[in-house]
């Protein structure tokens, strides 16, 4: 066994391989680049070493660098986790050269499978049904729409080097096809150092199924059943469970068995993941091969108990694997939601900045519920603008999905996560949705389920209630401090009131409270009561409380005469009036946002890549005014409607943050085109 490997990799990712070797007594070697000096991964391995500037292509993909750090810690072995090198045959190729163990399947089978244009044709060749496709190079945006037509839209755009939903891009017509072109080429080039294109039929209304692989250097071979990635935004996976609430078990054992095959047909060793389209007769079509381990890997381990890593580890050391087909069961399910730095009300853009207060819900583990949370970040970090914005993958087991879910809801309730905006809202709404509860979702969920994005959760009255409740018992509690405090400092003590109005969403409940040393029984005008027990404290932004003796917990906030409240999707005004107050706050006027119609705002932290328009030009509703780019995606900014281009503030080159001004416009001259 090795005694000391190298992780080529940061974040999350670089954590989990450290943990599985401290646990097998391999000494780690981190790498970092300026920007991740301070990185927790930096911190947990046994030695670091700086292998340059902050962008990826200049620190994180640059094989030398990675060569280097070999050579002055004496590292046997290297583990690559996912993106970056990844999936790279020179790299594997120069760490044979060196002397050193990649810890990975041989070069051969990267090349052959890693490339998405040579594993279509191999796939072709052995049989397994594809999607249709062009598989040939494409040389420009022009010949995308030739070929774009051709096969009949909608078509996918993607990298052949691609992953993680970088360099992939859906269009509808010429248009999306040329400008998808040239963003998918911008962002492989940046991403993974290769801009080849290639592209395939967009199949509507699939699932997002893939099987995980693993086979060692003996000829055996496994599959450790499927997970369930139907869930994604921009072609990027959310949230992802296993097994799959579709698949039956011969469709199940048909896909693994093919898998398998395709694996073995390239001389395949490590772990892998086969990646299918299924359509809703369980029809399966393969897609893609990633040579590597993916990011959801941790769902397959909480059903098998296997840990990927370390057979990885041991695959790489020359060891057989441990165990044959029929010894992998499926026992239970789990859920996987990523955290990331997207702002959900802001389109799921970028986010980026210090995290204030980064809490994760405690890890645990029982017979009846698993809750694990793989993260790379820590209070006080900073977010970088470099690399991908996930910052934690918190996954939940339990005997059955539903309680799987309902472990995955109280986790995300209990998730505290300040200074960045992050998607945790939206992820709690998912786990409520109807849809996703009955397992009926597809690659288009999330369009379909928010057409207009994201914009919170409309809480039902019965959830409203129990929170009306548990706010007016807070709110009793900080009044009663407040008044003590007030009292200590010479005024009279007055007593709290038991009558309260309780506004939120739209909505007041008048209630009445009568206290006693065990909590409160909140009392409503058409005569509910809901008992509510907490140890709430005021100043603390995490309230965990007891109504009618189910858990509620609330992310809790001050505002003037009451909380900001967040809850299961949700953020909310929590206004606890007296009788009175809530008279004279039915005739407070509401004040007007300001008007930035005139603007482009920069809707995220970024770099501004490409400026389309000049000033004086009139632009139509639909015209690409700008291009940014923000955490290795480019994002094409729009004109909402008809004008001319007053001023442009800022050019290509330039840093932004959130609603800095891009451009200025003014309405075109009357009698002009309508």
């Amino acid at each position: 066994m090795f005694k000391k490997i190298l992780i080529a990799n940061r974040g999350e990712i670089a954590c989990r391989v450290i943990r599985t070797a401290r646990r097998m007594g391999i000494a780690t070697v981190a790498v970092y680049s300026d920007a991740d000096r301070g990185a927790l991964h930096v911190r947990m391995a046994d030695e670091a070493v700086r292998i340059g500037p902050p962008p990826a292509s200049q620190s994180y993909i640059v094989i030398e660098n990675i060569l280097r750090a070999i050579r002055e810690t004496g590292a046997e072995a290297v583990h690559p986790g996912y993106g970056f090198l990844s999936e790279n045959a020179a790299f594997a190729e120069a760490l044979e050269r060196e002397g050193v163990v990649f810890i990975g399947p041989p070069a051969s089978a990267i090349e052959a499978m890693g490339d998405k244009i040579t594993s279509k044709k191999l796939a072709a060749e052995a049989g397994v049904s594809t999607v249709p496709g062009w598989m040939g190079l494409i040389a420009d945006a022009d010949e995308a729409v030739t070929i774009s037509r051709k096969i009949g839209y909608p078509v996918m755009i993607k990298a052949s080097a691609g992953g993680g939903g970088k360099g992939m891009r859906i269009a509808w017509n010429d248009r999306e096809a040329r400008e998808g072109f040239q963003s998918s080429r911008n962002e492989a080039a940046s991403s993974f150092g290769d801009d080849r294109i290639f592209i395939e039929k967009f199949v509507t209304q699939p699932r997002h199924i893939e099987i995980q692989v693993l086979a060692d250097r003996h000829g055996n071979c496994v599959y450790l059943h499927e997970r369930e990635c139907s869930i994604q935004r921009r072609n990027q996976k959310v949230i992802e469970e296993a097994p799959s609430p579709f698949l039956d078990a011969a469709t199940r054992r048909a896909m693994g068995e093919q898998a398998c095959a395709l694996a073995r047909a390239v001389g395949y060793a490590s772990a892998g993941t086969v990646e299918f389209i299924v359509d809703g007769a369980r029809n399966f079509y393969f897609l893609e091969m990633n040579t590597r381990l993916q990011v959801e890997h941790p769902v397959t381990e909480l059903i098998t108990g296997i840990d990927l890593v370390e057979q990885m580890i041991r695959v790489a050391a020359g060891e057989a694997l441990p165990f044959r087909q029929e010894d992998l069961t499926i026992d239970g399910c789990a859920i996987e939601s990523r955290l990331y730095a997207e702002d959900p009300y802001r389109n799921f853009l970028p986010s980026i900045g210090r995290l204030t207060r980064y809490r994760p819900p405690a890890e645990s583990r029982s017979p009846t519920a698993v809750v694990r949370n793989d993260t790379g970040v820590f209070e006080g970090g900073e977010i970088s603008m470099y690399y991908d914005p996930m910052i934690a993958k918190l996954c939940t087991w339990a005997p059955t999905r539903e309680a799987a879910i309902e472990e995955m809801r109280n986790a995300l309730d209990a998730f505290e996560v300040e200074g960045i905006g992050h998607n945790l809202p939206f992820l709690s709404a998912v786990m409520d949705h109807p849809r996703f509860v009955a397992g009926e979702m597809t690659t288009a969920f999330i369009a379909e389920e928010w057409p207009d994005g994201f914009q919170g959760v409309t809480l039902p009255e019965a959830q409203l209630r129990r929170i009306a409740a548990a706010a007016a018992a807070m709110f009793r509690v900080a009044e009663i401090r407040r008044t003590r405090i007030s009292g200590r400092m010479g005024n009279h003590e007055r007593r709290v009131g038991t009558d309260w109005v309780v506004a939120l969403q739209g909505a007041e409940f008048p209630v009445t409270i009568a206290a006693d040393r065990a909590g409160s029984t909140v009392r409503f005008a058409d005569g509910e009561e809901k008992r509510v027990a907490s140890d709430w404290t005021p100043g603390q932004p995490l309230a965990r409380l007891d109504v009618d003796g189910t858990p509620l917990v609330l992310k809790v906030g001050k505002i003037p005469m009451g909380f900001r409240i967040r809850s299961r999707g949700a953020d909310l005004k929590v206004h606890v009036f007296t009788p009175r107050q809530a008279e004279l706050a039915r005739l407070m006027p509401e004040k007007a946002p300001p008007d930035t119609s005139r603007f482009l705002l920069c809707p995220m932290p970024g770099l501004v890549v490409r400026v389309d328009v000049a000033e004086g030009d009139t632009v139509e509703e639909g015209q690409a005014l700008c291009t940014v780019e923000a955490m290795k995606m480019e994002n094409i900014l729009r004109a909402e409607r008809r004008a001319v281009v007053k001023r442009i503030a800022a050019g290509p080159g330039a840093s932004l943050a959130v609603d800095d001004v891009i451009m200025e416009f003014e309405p075109p001259p009357a009698g002009g085109k309508p």
